[in-house]
């Protein structure tokens, strides 16, 4: 039997203690539960055979499930911001033992062994003293006895909780002792944030509002279940925030509130500055966190993104036409010497090499060269990286022309070259994270292939262009095809079918990103989940909070904070709340009542979509002449129909799509 008490006490905070956590975790939870003994909840860090310092428990293997419930029901149950130190404090007296118990005092210089005296739980401290003879490993410098002693006389013998881990006893008496402290260190090291106490939404339940993104965003990272891009401009966004939070703090300690100098003037403007910029981090940082605004936003750069550079041309100049093959017959090499090479590629420039993996010849490929797979069924280990101006064509139907892809990472075929060309190919995704084939920049144009995705579509990024004919795409959990701002979409006579959502258009809350120019010819798009096609945009209330810029001109007048930055009901631009907000689905359905109706219900797919994104171009256009003339724009643009975006919406046909042929998405 399992005795849940001897490991979690019972919740102290928590009122409500049934929650809903995903399948998944619950699953690992039982597993490692049922399969193992007591030990597994305290296994030992065992130390190098030439250690001089003990073991210790290793806790850092916690589930998802087991630091949720800790959390909810035990550490921080229903509090709110600002009582967030006090729950901390009163779950650690409760199970952290007060004294007697050694540990090693970890930082990034020294490990040394300490016995703690005693406890300060409010000020989540120890009061410690050293073990001797001394016991320690240090990393690039030398402690002795009594500069470790002149150390703990300078701190006042107090160390920080977070710092100690509990020396391993097979006793039990220290377990819980052990996971509490794993609990402190790792909320106050991925969850905790040094601006979250000085957050407006103090009313509100501070483990539902913060907490559990955070720790869902953590695991989904630690996973891969988010892009590596992704993930870098998070952990960019996070140290921009704290340097941000640490400037604005260090000029507001400095305002004196009685003074009416030329310099707390200027200063209070700079302050006014930084917060504005500050809630712009934090606002991005709670779209990432929050999974469906992660889903349905992405992001906007690739931080972190490790593309290929283009090669260029030659230095020797020609050409090479990489044949791929695995193994092929007499024959096939006949047929393909008719069909291909004479014909198209017999001139002097051109060279012939041979290749067994499509992966390796686009690697081999400079700019302007041809790769030609020949019939087979290949299978690639990592992404494809298109960088150059290349054109990959499959020698055959797309259903003999398959590559496959098994092994996790973030898209399958990524394109950035200037012009690239595929054609009569399958791709078959498995695992990818961001998606089958994403278009980071450049030109790529494909024709008759066929994709078989299991996680995300086609994805068309800022200033990418993506012409796409005569292809067949199924099987995507998110949408088929992601149309990002200020990118070029022309599809053409496309199956889109069996996905989440069909096309997803994706607008941002800055009025300064420009709408897509999309073309959408004859496509069937049909079978999928939600809706045909869905754009995404900012709500008007959002919109209208962000352009209010005359708040800061109140703070300064009102004075009701000594820094100036008290925004009242108002929040400055770029601070939209969306970890609290729930997005809203406004439903536009068009749906045949009858059979004979099916020709109109196509013809009103299709103006729906244009009625709406003809409108959400004209709100662009307003916004961007409004920012010219607040910047000093002397000429605006008003000839709207010069940018429009879209060249065509016409002939497409919508079929038992869930949801219907459009709808908007606003948030």
């Amino acid at each position: 039997t399992f005795d849940r008490e001897s490991v979690f006490p019972p919740p102290p905070h928590r009122k409500d203690t049934d929650s809903v956590l995903p399948p998944r975790y619950i699953l690992q939870f039982l597993t490692n539960l049922y399969s193992s003994d007591y030990s597994y909840f305290f296994q030992v860090t065992e130390r190098s055979g030439d250690a001089v310092l003990p073991d210790t428990f290793q806790t850092n293997h916690l589930l998802y499930y087991e630091r949720f419930k800790a959390y909810q029901d035990y550490m921080l149950g229903d509090c709110k911001t600002s009582e967030v130190k006090m729950f901390t404090a009163d779950y650690l007296e409760k199970i952290v033992e007060p004294c007697d118990w050694q540990a090693l005092w970890q930082t990034d210089v020294f490990d040394v062994l300490v016995e703690v005296v005693d406890v300060d739980f409010k000020e989540l401290k120890a009061k410690v003293e050293l073990v001797l003879p001394l016991q320690c490993e240090t990393r690039d410098c030398e402690l002795t006895e009594e500069t470790m002693k002149a150390l703990l006389e300078a701190t006042g013998q107090s160390v920080p909780l977070q710092e100690l881990h509990v020396v391993f006893d097979e006793s039990g008496d220290f377990d819980q002792t052990a996971l509490a402290l794993e609990h402190l260190r790792f909320f106050y090291k991925h969850v905790w944030r040094k601006w979250d106490e000085e957050d407006e939404d103090d009313d509100f339940d501070y483990f539902v509002r913060c907490v559990e993104p955070r720790l869902r965003l953590y695991y989904d990272m630690i996973e891969d279940r988010v892009p590596a891009g992704l993930v870098g401009e998070y952990h960019s966004l996070l140290s921009r925030c704290a340097e941000k939070f640490q400037e604005f703090s260090s000029l507001r300690n400095g305002l004196n509130s009685d003074s009416d100098s030329e310099l707390d003037n200027v200063s209070m403007v700079e302050g006014l500055r930084l917060y504005e910029q500050m809630e712009t981090l934090k606002r991005k940082l709670r779209i990432i966190e929050n999974p469906l605004l992660r889903y349905v936003l992405g992001y906007k750069v690739n931080s972190g993104q490790q593309c290929c550079r283009a090669k260029g041309p030659r230095a020797a100049g020609g050409r090479v036409v990489h044949v791929v093959s695995a193994s092929t017959t007499v024959s096939c090499l006949q047929s393909l010497m008719a069909d291909k090479l004479s014909p198209e590629y017999s001139g002097e420039e051109f060279e012939v090499q041979f290749h067994s993996d499509p992966l390796l010849a686009v690697s081999a490929c400079y700019e302007g060269d041809v790769v030609i797979v020949c019939p087979g069924h290949y299978s690639v280990s990592s992404s494809i990286s298109i960088p150059d101006s290349i054109l990959l064509e499959g020698y055959g139907l797309p259903d003999e022309v398959v590559i496959e892809k098994k092994s996790k990472g973030d898209a399958f075929v990524e394109s950035t070259g200037a012009g690239v060309k595929i054609s009569n190919v399958k791709f078959i995704q498995h695992d990818a994270i961001e998606g089958i084939l994403c278009v980071r920049q450049g030109k790529l144009e494909m024709e008759n292939c066929v994709m078989q995705c299991e996680t995300t579509g086609v994805i068309v990024r800022t200033s990418a262009q993506l012409y796409m004919n005569m292809c067949d795409l199924y099987g995507s959990k998110g949408a088929g095809v992601e149309i990002y701002p200020g990118s070029v979409c022309s599809l053409v006579g496309n199956g889109i079918h069996h996905c989440k959502e069909g096309i997803l258009i994706k607008d941002f809350a800055d009025e300064l990103d420009t709408m897509p120019k999309i073309t959408m010819i004859n496509n069937v798009i049909h079978n999928n989940e939600g809706y045909g096609v869905i754009l995404v945009k900012p709500n008007e209330n959002a919109a209208e909070g962000r352009r209010k810029a005359s708040v800061a001109e109140e703070l300064e007048d009102n004075g009701d904070k000594e820094t100036g930055v008290e925004t009242g009901g108002e929040r400055p631009e770029g601070s939209m709340d969306v970890g609290g907000d729930i997005p809203v689905i406004t439903v536009e359905e068009y749906r045949a009542e009858h059979p004979t109706e099916v020709g109109q219900e196509h013809a009103e797919g299709n103006d729906a979509i244009k009625r709406e994104l003809v409108a959400t171009s004209a709100k662009k256009r307003r916004l961007q002449r409004c920012h010219a003339k607040e910047v000093g724009s002397t000429q605006p643009d008003d000839n709207l129909m010069s940018q429009e975006m879209f060249v065509s919406i016409e002939g497409n046909q919508f079929k038992r799509n869930g949801m219907g042929s459009f709808g908007t998405f606003l948030y």
